[in-house]
């Protein structure tokens, strides 16, 4: 993938490789996302666990591994967008909003409705509250992986 600047030259999409952006999104899944949902947990504002290796469906993964996978895909998609985050901390303010916002849109309206569960986690707001906070969490984790790996 790349495009074509001005001068004829192809730039990038990507400011890190796609492996890279896949592996971010994988390990902070691992780290942060259940990091954030281990300690919303221990408060009492979660009542599932960290780390499910309940059976997923149709091929019967554990749901931490499917989560991995998909979080790294997400990894992907965030190293398409992220070239365009401001600098400095505010790009950790855009990779948490990253996070909160676009897996948490598709989490609601698409991967619920297929899975015959309530749009929207049934427009609890508790519920809606506590998934922006730990999908923030994950985006944060992409942001902060990817920039450590090329400090």
């Amino acid at each position: 993938m790349s495009t074509t600047t001005a001068a004829g030259a192809h730039a990038s999409v990507y400011r890190y490789s796609i492996v890279s952006c896949f592996a971010a999104g994988f390990i902070s899944v691992l780290l942060f996302q259940m990091g954030a949902i281990a300690i919303l947990n221990t408060l009492g504002l979660v009542p599932f666990k960290p780390f499910d290796y309940a059976a997923t469906q149709p091929l019967g993964v554990p749901r931490i591994w499917s989560f991995a996978f998909w979080g790294g895909v997400w990894g992907i998609v965030y190293g398409a967008v992220e070239q365009r985050f401001p600098e400095g901390p505010m790009y950790y303010v855009a990779a948490f909003l990253f996070g909160a916002i676009a897996p948490v849109l598709v989490l609601w309206f698409i991967v619920f409705p297929l899975k015959g569960a309530p749009m929207a986690a049934g427009w609890d707001v508790g519920r809606m509250i506590m998934q922006i906070i730990f999908h923030g969490c994950f985006g944060l984790g992409i942001g902060v992986l990817l920039r450590w790996r090329s400090a």
